[in-house]
């Protein structure tokens, strides 16, 4: 995960009604995130060729209030994955933006150090997201920026001018590689728009790498 800062003006068209942006020490961030789903069930169902992908994303961070209790979530301006009916379903049961591009990963674990990759098509032209990190993971510190990062159990999507998606995803507290290095090539404008090339020459603020657990996304509601 790749983490930047981000003027919150840039971010306001983007947020659900009834949600709020959420913020780490005043300030906003977005994250472009790489993912290895394994082992995916839909309904219990695995699907033969769709259970084992790639997804890379790019989020940033909100809040929703309900009875006096904060639910914090993420918001996907956009999620690529492989397969199209991947695409198909998660656009359709939880109203995502998902699209689908050609794409690798490659994970290597050394002597004393894990290096991981992802790559996704855009037009004729690889982006990746590595890193390399220490191999043996740690727990997140509390009140740190990996626990904001990583501890939101929401998903938000905007239905329509009135209504909001909400879903919840629940797995366990992640534990984290710490990054001695990594890289980011991503053509932030042609995938996301102009609003967010400026993040092609933008330096994160840091980088983590969370180790992975079972996880679970339940049925949406919406919210009027």
């Amino acid at each position: 995960m790749a983490n930047y800062a981000i003027d919150p003006m840039l971010l306001r068209s983007y947020v659900p009604r009834h949600t709020e942006l959420d913020e780490y020490n005043n300030c906003c961030y977005i994250s472009l995130v790489g993912f290895l789903f394994s082992d995916t069930r839909v309904k219990g169902i695995r699907v033969p060729w769709h259970h084992t992908f790639e997804e890379v994303n790019l989020r940033f961070y909100v809040r929703y209030k309900e009875e006096n209790l904060w639910k914090r979530g993420v918001v996907f301006l956009k999620e690529i994955v492989p397969k199209r009916a991947i695409t198909f379903i998660a656009n359709s049961v939880y109203g995502e933006k998902y699209a689908t591009h050609a794409m690798s990963h490659s994970i290597q674990f050394l002597e004393d150090s894990l290096h991981l990759a992802y790559r996704w098509k855009v037009g004729r032209h690889w982006n990746s997201l590595s890193a390399v990190a220490q191999k043996e993971n740690e727990k997140i510190v509390t009140n740190s920026i990996e626990e904001f990062i990583t501890e939101h159990y929401w998903g938000f999507t905007q239905i329509n001018k009135a209504g909001t998606g909400m879903y919840e995803v629940m797995h366990p507290q992640w534990k984290v590689h710490p990054v001695t290095s990594f890289n980011v090539n991503c053509s932030f404008g042609k995938l996301y728009g102009p609003s967010f090339q400026f993040l092609e020459n933008a330096q994160p603020v840091n980088a983590l790498l969370a180790e992975g657990s079972p996880i679970s996304v339940f049925p949406g509601i919406k919210l009027f």
